[in-house]
């Protein structure tokens, strides 16, 4: 029996997660127009897959797109990002109570030895590493779920507010880490009410929270340039 390769990306596909990862970074700014010729020439592309890349990206958020005028970045906007959280926490306060039912004592152990590695102490991280260690976190415990599906939409949302809590995390990191023992707690015990209510709680940010990181964020992408 013969193993199975990997199948090569195609030139669309590399196209599309070397500019999904410009526009989660903002190395476009808000709403700044793409120059396609630029990024053409830039990346080694021809018109057509850049543009099926580009149109990849404006159906899932990450560009928007005018008749006429072109692709843009899209804008940090508080109430979509509101929005965003709060479709989040329920996604993942869903996926918590099925993790309860569906995982095993082995499964929760290991998410458990995850934090032991990982905390509770940042050791020196940015905040760009304490985020993609939060995304582990919280991707295996969706995979425990069980629900292929729910793990999907997750990964969407997180790269779409990734900006975000790079920001909200230098407010979070000496909180995170122990509110996710206390969810790893919860499962442990297989108490779905309190590991729900724990996540929703991680989660579950107010508009004005949200107001006041996303001017945060408008300063960094900025300062950057």
């Amino acid at each position: 029996m013969t193993d199975k390769k990997p199948k090569a990306l195609s030139r669309v596909d590399h196209l599309y997660l070397l500019i999904k990862e410009m526009a989660i970074s903002f190395e476009f700014k808000p709403g700044e127009r793409i120059n396609e010729v630029e990024l053409a020439a830039r990346l080694g592309a021809s018109r057509t897959p850049l543009r099926e890349a580009l149109n990849r990206l404006v159906a899932e958020e990450f560009l928007t797109f005018q008749q006429g005028r072109g692709f843009f970045c899209r804008q940090l906007k508080p109430r979509e990002m509101f929005e965003l959280y709060q479709f989040r926490s329920v996604l993942e306060v869903a996926a918590v109570r099925l993790t309860c039912e569906n995982a095993t004592e082995d499964d929760v152990q290991e998410l458990a030895a995850f934090l032991d590695e990982t905390g509770p102490e940042d050791g020196g991280r940015s905040s760009e590493q304490l985020v993609s260690l939060d995304e582990v976190f919280h991707q295996k415990l969706m995979t425990l779920s069980r629900n292929k599906e729910m793990s999907r939409v997750l990964d969407n949302v997180n790269a779409r507010i990734k900006y975000f809590r790079w920001v909200d995390m230098d407010a979070r990191r000496t909180k995170t880490q122990g509110e996710h023992r206390q969810i790893v707690d919860a499962l442990q015990a297989r108490d779905a009410d309190l590991a729900a209510r724990l996540m929703d709680a991680h989660i579950s940010k107010r508009l004005d929270q949200i107001t006041a990181a996303i001017k945060e964020s408008y300063s960094r992408i900025y300062m950057a340039s």
